[in-house]
Order: structure tokens, then C-alpha cells, then sequence
């Protein structure tokens, strides 16, 4: 597979990239799994309801068993009042996990690689660094390019690079080791460095 080599120069060129990693098939089953797993094994239990033991209610009878015409009621935590305990509360030890083999796991990535090669959509470059943590550089140096909205990954990410592009809505700079589905279907172009798709080749093969 020969994707784009861009030269920061002006110039330009190809890049023979295994086809292990980018002549895959398109799995839309497998990446819609893969995709909906990672979010959610992102997912933390930080909501939490009480049940009709935590609220605070008196245990009194709210009126007597017979003779009012009304259905009897013992307490007004029931879940039946308004303001009544849960009957299943959410708890903060709510487990939101899925579980996606490893092997799933690489073949899904393969497959979005391989889609966004075919879409044209990933480009190649020798490097990409920055020589101060600025956000000016990185918006710079991004458009030069041509790119909008890019997804930069490299061997490694450095601080200039990390303190430049926290504050970017549309770029994303990670290394090669947090390649993740999300962020792959999530920008319109891709951008990888030579050492990033050895590693990336080293990772899912």
C-alpha cells in the first residue's frame, strides 16, 4: 500500500506501508464493537440513588391500615411515593466494562487503518516536532501542511508537543502506543510519522 509522503519543504512523494496494516478488509461490525467497547470501558460510575433504606423518610405509618378509603401504605420511603426510595439504584460500583479480545481488538484497528488509506485520508511525514511549546507553532505548522482537523501520532510525544496541543478542539498529537479507535474515526485525516507506523506495525501485527 503507497500513501502519501509529505515533505514539509513544499515537496512530496509515496510511502510503501505494509499492506498488514493498511490492505485490510472493512469490518463495520467488528469497528462498531471495538468502537462502542473502548467508550464504554471509559465510563466511570459516578452517579449513585438511594434505595428506600438511604433516604431520609420516618418510618411512621403514614395513616391507619383500614377505614380510610385509601390503599394502605406503610412508610413513605416506598418506591411508590414521590420522593421514595429506588427499587435498582444506581451505585458508583456499577461496572460499564465490555470485553473485546485482543485479538478483535488488533484486527479492528487494522480494519480502520486500512479504510482510512483507502479513503485517503492518512498522510506521512519524517517527523513532527516543535522547537517551543507553543499552540501558535502547532496551528502553524498544522495548516502548512494542509491540514484543518488532523489526528498526529508519532514514536513519541514530547512536552512541546503536549503543552502545545492540549488546548486544540481539532488536533489531537498522541504517540503510537495510545492509537485508539475513537480518535482514528473521530478526525477527518490522519497524520503518522515513519517511526510511528513501525510501531504501529510492531503493535497489531
Amino acid at each position: 500500500m503507497d500513501l502519501k509522503l509529505i515533505d514539509p519543504q513544499g515537496g512530496g512523494g509515496t510511502f510503501s506501508a505494509p499492506d498488514a496494516l493498511f490492505g485490510r478488509d472493512f469490518n463495520e461490525a467488528l469497528v462498531h464493537q471495538i468502537v462502542v467497547a473502548y467508550q464504554a470501558n471509559a465510563r466511570q460510575g459516578t452517579r449513585a440513588q438511594k434505595d428506600r433504606g438511604q433516604v431520609r423518610h420516618s418510618t411512621r405509618k403514614p395513616w391507619r391500615q383500614k377505614g380510610t378509603g385509601r390503599a394502605r401504605a406503610g412508610m413513605t420511603s416506598s418506591p411508590l411515593w414521590r420522593g421514595g426510595g429506588k427499587v435498582f439504584p444506581s451505585s458508583p460500583e456499577e461496572n460499564f466494562s465490555h470485553k473485546v479480545n485482543r485479538k478483535m481488538f488488533r484486527a479492528g484497528m487494522v480494519s480502520i487503518l486500512s479504510q482510512l488509506a483507502r479513503e485517503d485520508r492518512i498522510r506521512i511525514v519524517d517527523e513532527f516536532r516543535l522547537e517551543a511549546p507553543k499552540t501558535r507553532l502547532l496551528v502553524q505548522k498544522v495548516k502548512s501542511l494542509g491540514f484543518d482537523g488532523v489526528l498526529v501520532i508519532t514514536d513519541e510525544v514530547d512536552q512541546n508537543l503536549a503543552l502545545s496541543s492540549r488546548n486544540l478542539i481539532n488536533v489531537e498529537v498522541i504517540a503510537a502506543r495510545q492509537t485508539n479507535p475513537v480518535a482514528l474515526v473521530r478526525h477527518p485525516s490522519v497524520l503518522l510519522t515513519k517511526k510511528a507506523v513501525a510501531k504501529l506495525e510492531e503493535m497489531f501485527k
